[in-house]
């Protein structure tokens, strides 16, 4: 999005120079030769930074100045002014100026100045945005944990999050890694610094390591410049690397190399740069199963489950369910304007009697799903569109068809599957070529027993 930049100068000659510059640099101008139309303007509209001269009719600069500050507190105002004196700059920065340029000022460096302020005004949002973050969303406390096990995840974020140490999140799709990511960071000495994610399986190979590393100018076709990567963009804070598992061997070890001598090299170039970046490591695969099959790298895994945590599934921890039903109620029930305040007790029973394959994602998408379709104000069963829970004895009383003959097929192809893996679901869902989601879904629809309980 563009920067949006207030000139004010009572000649019009100088504000039509200065929004030439600055409409050359992409940037987004509003002109303004009346100070009290320029204030008017920017009580209505968010701007970016003002660019103000200090002679004026009306009002003084330093006036605006001051005005303009009680409108927008970290505006950013630079002043223009002919008749520069220490005096004049001292009383312009008390006043709270970012800086001042004297007439005639040289283009470079009003646009040297502009990319400054602008840099500052960006930072003082990116603080607030933080701040207001950590008051409502990320602190541990405001995480629905109701179970003992999600309890002893969140005491071991909070030790976590006082180390530098790496952390290798692990769980299955939907139980909220990217949550326990950022409450790391967020409860960590870098919350400062940026958090940045990087989903490792929607990137190939080489697109991940130039997005990551960064590349230089020529290093490839179509690197028309130099771009630094998200190592680099993530200093002094935190790097998540979601997905981590589907990543190929020499990109793992590119990794490892970084993550031990914390330094990067961009594709196409000669030297290495240092890294000062708290590495998180979230997959929703066994690495110890991907190590002994030769897939994942075990020096790596050592190297980033230095604090391991995993988050169990929702159906492990069913005293979390009926909490987060009711917290993403009422979170839904504002953002689609219904009026819709608590469940029933047959939906609870449902909701309760779901095996949550997809987890908490899949929850929130059936209240919000719910909350769309509800024909009141309130929730019924059919409004959540869950699949019914399995029920071998109607299945098995249903016609032989085709249908029948194959659904006994599958079973018995799954059983089969379960016994040779040893009971290990993760090893039964390879030897069947499907991922783990879809064989809890045809376990729980074929009425098979987990052999882990």
């Amino acid at each position: 999005m563009k920067a949006r930049i207030a000139i004010l100068d009572d000649e019009q000659r100088m504000v039509d120079i200065i929004a030439m510059v600055l409409r050359r640099e992409g940037y987004e101008v509003a002109t303004f030769t009346r100070p009290m139309a320029a204030l008017a303007t920017l009580e209505s509209q968010p701007f970016d930074l003002l660019l103000t001269d200090l002679k004026l009719p009306e009002l003084s600069g330093v006036e605006v100045l001051r005005r303009a500050r009680e409108l927008e507190p970290e505006l950013p105002v630079i002043l223009i002014t002919a008749h520069a004196s220490v005096a004049t700059a001292i009383d312009a920065m008390r006043a709270g100026a970012f800086d001042y340029v004297e007439k005639p000022f040289d283009n470079t460096e009003l646009k040297t100045l502009v990319r400054r302020a602008l840099d500052v005004n960006r930072l003082a949002r990116e603080n607030r945005y933080l701040r207001a973050e950590l008051a409502s969303r990320h602190p541990l406390d405001a995480i629905v944990a109701e179970s003992p096990a999600l309890h002893e995840v969140l005491d071991r974020v909070r030790r976590a999050a006082r180390s530098p140490s790496t952390v290798l999140v692990s769980g299955e799709s939907g139980t909220g890694k990217e949550l326990i990511a950022r409450a790391v960071h967020y409860h960590s000495d870098r919350v400062g610094g940026p958090f940045v994610a990087v989903n490792c399986k929607s990137l190939a190979a080489g697109v991940l390591e130039s997005e990551l590393f960064g590349h230089e100018r020529g290093a490839f076709t179509g690197a028309d410049r130099s771009r630094r990567g998200l190592f680099e963009s993530a200093e002094r804070g935190t790097l998540l690397l979601d997905e981590i598992g589907e990543t190929t061997p020499e990109f793992q070890a590119k990794l490892l190399r970084a993550i031990q001598e914390r330094r990067v090299q961009r594709v196409g170039a000669s030297e290495e740069r240092p890294i000062d970046v708290r590495i998180v490591a979230a997959t929703n695969r066994d690495l110890r199963a991907e190590v002994a099959a030769g897939r994942f790298r075990e020096d790596l895994y050592f190297r980033l489950a230095v604090i391991p945590i995993h988050l169990p599934p929702l159906r492990e921890r069913p005293q979390d369910i009926l909490p987060l039903a009711r917290h993403f109620l009422a979170i839904w029930s504002q953002r689609l304007g219904r009026n819709i305040a608590e469940l029933g007790e047959e939906v609870e029973r449902r909701l309760l009697a779901h095996a949550w394959p997809g987890n908490v994602r899949e929850l929130e998408n059936a209240i919000e799903r719910g909350i769309v379709l509800a024909g009141g104000d309130r929730l019924d069963v059919d409004d959540l569109l869950l699949d019914e829970p399995a029920d071998p004895a109607r299945d098995a009383a249903r016609p032989g068809d085709l249908q029948a003959f194959l659904d006994a097929a599958a079973r018995e192809r799954i059983e089969a599957a379960l016994a040779s893996a040893g009971g290990k679901r993760v090893e039964a869902a390879r030897q069947l070529g499907i991922d783990r989601t879809t064989l809890y879904r045809l376990m729980r629809r074929h009425g098979i027993a987990d052999p882990s309980r």
